[in-house]
């Protein structure tokens, strides 16, 4: 496409709010924690390799077809979820550090020796569990060792 030559009209995104295909045979609840698989689709927080956390789901979707059959609103932001016990306890001290998926209303301090993903990262805790922001493209430019501006 050549170079403007006069105004243009650019779309832009409001609000965060977003939508996306649902990976095939899956329920995700409202509320849940949402992550997006290898293939790009969206599935419930879970314990497995290669997600990444997108944010909070806005409704109940059943998909019972073929990836994508169905779409999920979700919304990116901070979101409280449950906080892990024992060594996986989430602290003061992990405060800014990413946080990893258990289920889908669950994450924890650490990857569960490399099974389970990343889901965000710890904003702040309170007595009810632990406030967890979601940056996909955060969480993909840690994946990838690239160090983002402050």
């Amino acid at each position: 496409m050549p170079a403007l030559t006069e105004d243009r009209n650019t779309p832009q995104a409001i609000g965060d709010i977003r939508s996306g295909g649902v990976a095939a045979a899956t329920t995700i609840y409202a509320g849940a924690m949402v992550m997006r698989n290898a293939a790009g689709y969206l599935t419930k927080g879970t314990a497995a390799l290669n997600l990444v956390g997108v944010g909070r789901a806005e409704e109940r979707v059943i998909n019972a077809g073929s990836a994508g059959a169905a779409n999920l609103k979700y919304r990116a932001g901070t979101f409280r979820f449950a906080n892990s016990a024992g060594a996986d306890q989430i602290g003061i001290a992990d405060i800014g550090k990413p946080v990893y998926a258990v289920d889908d209303q669950t994450v924890a301090k650490t990857s569960g020796t490399n099974t389970r993903s990343i889901a965000g990262y710890v904003d702040h805790l309170d007595d009810l569990g632990v406030w967890v922001r979601f940056d996909e493209a955060a969480v993909q430019s840690y994946l990838a060792g690239i160090t983002l501006p402050t």
